[in-house]
């Protein structure tokens, strides 16, 4: 069963909204009304809240709340949700309703997807929640289920392309996102709980998920190199392959497998013990004894997709609900850039620094790509926001920050070097960091890179009295070997020992040599 839906993204607000230091976004009154968003997921394993605080095209996690209640785990058998697990969802969801009220929230957005959507029961749960709560579940179809799960990873990759596979307990929707938005979508009932049911032992299994897959892919013949995981029982798999590697940043979204590693994954798991993985790993039992059943389907998948890459999304159907409800505008914003301008606004001392930052150290940078422009921009928005944390640790906030934050359309060594850099705001010297085992996850040039820019931010927070581009100048003599300052009679004033020392540190960081110029005004190219 497949459909045709897409989602515009509209390529002339692209083009319109996404520079950096244009008027927030976040302030207009269409963002506000984002600022508290709740959103309840009833689905096949667990029951969760979520309230955005989505604002921002980043969103943060105001709340957020599971409770495994595996709805569907008697479907297979029985065609009726669980009856344990309806009491604990009918518990958890009356929590989630007096939580809301709490929270000053004016309605809970509730969706409930293939358990309650394919039970004989399922009517008579939606009809009892709504008499014990006063909320009312929206039951989507498998279709719907996926655009909005396809949503959710637009919502952290605005440029995603590939095919989005959304795995629940009941059921695993794909859709393919493109430069056009959600296009086609399809729903299969591979789920890992449906999958229990299959007769004929391992060999009938392993039958079935083949040919669940090879339909599939008969129906999306396109040739797709990502994938996007979104899902529990994908999120473990992620996880495992993390302990497997002794990889050393356990944060899931964004974390890339390849073919092989996820082959290699799925034998490794299953020539383990499944309770001493759990261990390991904090995995749940309850999403622990999905994990064989996924794995199956992931191995078939890989198979018959052939991708060369394999992406892992935090992000699904929840945040494609708010996704949903967001401007068209902000949709198209850079999420890392607008998240740090929100954090700059919120927390620096002097918010709107950043880009008189980012201005003053530019032409150290001109040469750099647009990808790591887009990391030096984002460097100079975060570079004072921990300034509440002690001064002897604020180096290791602003690295535990960067590399461990909910920022989205940020890959794992970008975040490393992020931090890296926010680390150098504060500090010279990083020998002997907790952090090393990560920096080894950078090459030297990028490691150096990194170095340079946080020691430029460390130099030009010298000047924040002012806009130090009023004050002072840069400039780099790459073949010369030699760093140029531009002082004006101001400039010279705040032109200090500790400054003087930090501007040594850079010139050192660059292989250059230092030289002063002194004059009545700073004239700074455009």
């Amino acid at each position: 069963m497949t459909r045709k839906k897409k989602t515009t993204r509209g390529d002339s607000a692209l083009h319109d909204d996404w520079g950096l230091f244009g008027r927030p976004l976040f302030e207009d009154s269409a963002a506000r009304d984002l600022s508290r968003v709740g959103v309840v997921d009833v689905g096949s394993n667990s029951v969760r809240m979520v309230v955005f605080d989505g604002a921002a095209r980043s969103p943060a996690y105001f709340f957020n709340e599971k409770i495994m209640c595996a709805l569907g785990s008697d479907l297979p058998e029985t065609g009726r949700l669980s009856v344990v697990g309806r009491a604990r969802a009918l518990s958890a969801i009356r929590r989630f309703q007096q939580l809301a009220k709490g929270m000053g929230l004016d309605e809970l957005t509730a969706v409930a997807t293939a358990a309650v959507r394919e039970a004989e029961d399922g009517p008579d749960f939606c009809a009892e929640v709504l008499v014990e709560t006063g909320l009312t579940i929206q039951v989507i179809d498998g279709l719907e289920e996926a655009r909005l799960s396809a949503q959710g990873v637009l919502l952290g990759w605005p440029t995603a392309r590939g095919l989005v596979c959304d795995i629940g307990g009941s059921s695993m929707e794909l859709a393919e996102v493109s430069e056009d938005g959600v296009g086609q979508t399809i729903t299969s009932s591979l789920g890992p709980q449906n999958l229990k049911a299959v007769s004929g032992g391992i060999k009938g299994l392993k039958a079935h998920i083949k040919a669940g897959v090879e339909d599939l892919r008969a129906a999306m013949p396109k040739d797709y190199e990502r994938i996007y995981l979104v899902g529990g029982s994908w999120r473990a798999i992620a996880r495992l392959d993390m302990e497997r590697r002794g990889y050393p940043l356990t944060v899931l979204h964004e974390y890339r497998m390849t073919p092989k590693s996820v082959m290699d994954t799925v034998k490794w798991i299953e020539q383990h013990d499944l309770e001493d993985l759990r261990a390991r790993t904090g995995t749940s039992a309850a999403r622990m004894v999905l994990v064989p059943e996924a794995c199956r389907v992931l191995k078939q998948l890989v198979r018959s997709f052939k991708p060369r890459d394999i992406a892992v999304s935090s992000y699904g159907i929840r945040e494609g609900m708010l996704y949903e409800q967001m401007p068209e505008r902000l949709r198209h914003r850079d999420p890392l850039i607008e998240a740090c301008r929100f954090a700059e606004v919120k927390d620096a001392r002097m918010p709107g620094f950043g880009k008189a930052l980012y201005e003053f150290i530019q032409p150290l940078f001109k040469s750099s790509g647009a990808d790591r422009q887009r990391l030096i921009k984002a460097a100079c928005l975060l570079h004072d926001v921990t300034w509440r944390a002690h001064p002897d640790f604020r180096a290791e906030v602003c690295f535990d920050n960067a590399t461990r934050a909910n920022l989205g359309g940020l890959r794992h060594r970008e975040r490393i070097f992020l931090g890296l850099a926010l680390l150098h705001r504060y500090k010279n010297n990083r020998d002997g960091s907790r952090f090393e085992e990560l920096f080894e996850m950078l090459t030297e040039r990028e490691i150096r890179d990194a170095e340079i820019l946080g020691k430029a931010m460390r130099f030009g927070a010298m000047f924040s009295v002012k806009s130090p581009n009023e004050v002072a100048a840069l400039k780099l003599f790459p073949q010369k070997k030699q760093l140029e300052l531009s002082l004006t009679k101001e400039g010279d004033a705040l032109f200090g020992e500790v400054a003087e020392s930090r501007f040594k540190s850079l010139a050192a960081s660059l292989d250059s040599q230092t030289y002063l110029k002194r004059k009545k005004s700073v004239k700074v190219d455009p």
